[in-house]
């Protein structure tokens, strides 16, 4: 009989490939997964550490779980992650119900760790940050089978001064061509239709490999031959290695999603240059002109930072201004995290909570009169979708929920077709016409079956 496994994956969808993998190392030694944590016997937490508020929700997560360990059948409680990593030392002392604690570098030391909380022990094991998963991993897929994330390099080395990724995660480092490829080959075998491709900085990929010099579009051109992968998506695409080439690919290869993901945290000078980021607003400007010039409408992602260190009104306005001109489709808003061990955490011209705060709720509701634009925009337009979940409407009715091919996972808003017919199946991807826009969602009819 199998042991049972319970799991609480934390943060983004890099972490989530990591505990796949280590999902995977476990069932290969005779475990099964759980959606019952009260009756798992192993309960594994992948934590997240990216700013205070993910550091809180993983803290209270792990206290969660010592709750099983107490009044369930858990008998092994494993941290992993970013806290692991950051924060070793202090969880072992202050949590002692954690068994194991697994850092970054080692999720592949998953099964040391069980056997060292069989022996009675616990266990720290924190190996060099120099690891990256293949292809030849085992890995339990926990999202949708129709759709996968892939991990194509791992670590950061642009050390922006509010980030801590680069201590906790290490160097950049990418996998071969030929890694990702089998990789998606496999993912292809199984049914998987849509891949996302993630990096802490996905633009960067291969400047390991090749002499500094970015290997994205050689890596796509492979990618884009796999059979059965109708849609590939990239996120996280900083703009310093966001070259011409890329752009003309997004634009020209049809499996390739009209998407461009580019976190760019601010657009102020002064502000960029304090976070040690790499492009002035001259550079982003001209990319964002560029992209925006394609005949064919391409979706503008981007991620913003309120509340730096020193960020003055008149800052911040330039910022909302910005904002408002580029219009961007979906954007993701953070106020800042003072973080241990970064550089713009020990300064002393922090900005107040409530400051960040009014900042934040000002730019979202920019954005959101910005969506709703965007989105009324796309009526009458066709584009494709994906369905991923039907369930009964009114009237006997059936309610499909998915994303356009210009929406990606978890981080966008949805499509939503309101009667559509039973021969429709979650996995499938329709031609569809968007028939209503709204600041986040879409309702749109189908078209046909995509071939």
């Amino acid at each position: 009989m199998s042991k049972l496994l319970g799991y609480v994956s934390l943060g983004c969808a890099k972490n989530l490939v990591d505990t796949e993998v280590m999902l995977g190392l476990l069932k290969e030694n005779g475990y099964s997964i759980t959606d019952d944590l009260s009756q798992a016997e192993l309960i594994i937490v992948n934590t997240c550490t990216f700013i205070e508020k993910a550091k809180e929700e993983s803290i209270n997560t792990i206290l969660e779980m010592v709750s099983y360990k107490q009044n369930g059948l858990c008998k092994g409680l494993i941290v992993a992650g970013c806290l692991s990593q950051q924060y070793q030392d202090e969880l072992f002392q202050e949590i002692p119900e954690i068994d194991a604690l697994i850092g970054t570098g080692a999720w592949n030391q998953v099964m040391t760790a069980v056997e060292t909380i069989e022996q009675g022990n616990r266990s720290s094991i924190m190996d060099s940050i120099t690891n990256i998963y293949d292809e030849r991993m085992p890995r339990i897929q926990t999202t949708p089978r129709y759709s996968a994330y892939v991990k194509i390099a791992e670590g950061c080395n642009n050390g922006c001064t509010f980030c801590i990724i680069p201590k906790v995660r290490g160097a950049f480092r990418s996998r071969t061509i030929e890694s990702i490829k089998a990789e998606v080959e496999g993912l292809a075998s199984t049914g998987v239709k849509e891949v996302v491709l993630i990096a802490q900085d996905t633009t960067s990929y291969g400047i390991d490999l090749n002499d500094g010099t970015p290997l994205l579009t050689d890596l796509l051109k492979e990618l884009i031959t796999v059979d059965g992968i109708e849609w590939i998506r990239m996120l996280y695409l900083y703009p310093t290695f966001f070259s011409d080439e890329l752009l003309d690919l997004i634009v020209n290869e049809p499996k390739l999603c009209k998407y461009v993901d580019i976190p760019l945290q601010h657009i102020n000078n002064m502000i960029l240059k304090e976070m040690n980021r790499r492009d002035s607003r001259e550079d982003i400007e001209l990319l964002l002109k560029k992209i925006r010039s394609q005949e064919q409408h391409i979706t503008l992602r981007t991620s913003i930072i309120v509340g730096f260190p020193g960020e003055t009104d008149e800052q911040f306005d330039e910022l909302c201004e910005f904002v408002k001109d580029i219009k961007f489709d979906n954007m993701g808003v953070f106020t800042y995290s003072q973080e241990d061990g970064t550089p713009a955490g020990m300064r002393e011209d922090q900005v107040p909570e409530e400051v960040k705060e009014e900042r934040y709720h000002t730019l979202m509701a920019i954005q959101a009169a910005v969506s709703e634009e965007n989105n009324k925009n796309l009526e009458g337009s066709i584009d494709e979708a994906l369905v991923e979940e039907i369930e009964e409407g009114e009237n006997n009715t059936l309610l499909v929920k998915g994303r356009l091919k210009s929406q990606a996972p978890d981080v966008d808003g949805n499509m939503y077709i309101e009667d559509c017919g039973e021969e429709i199946q979650e996995g499938d991807i329709l031609k569809v016409q968007v028939e209503q826009g709204f600041a986040y969602d879409v309702v749109v009819t189908p078209v046909s079956f995509n071939d």
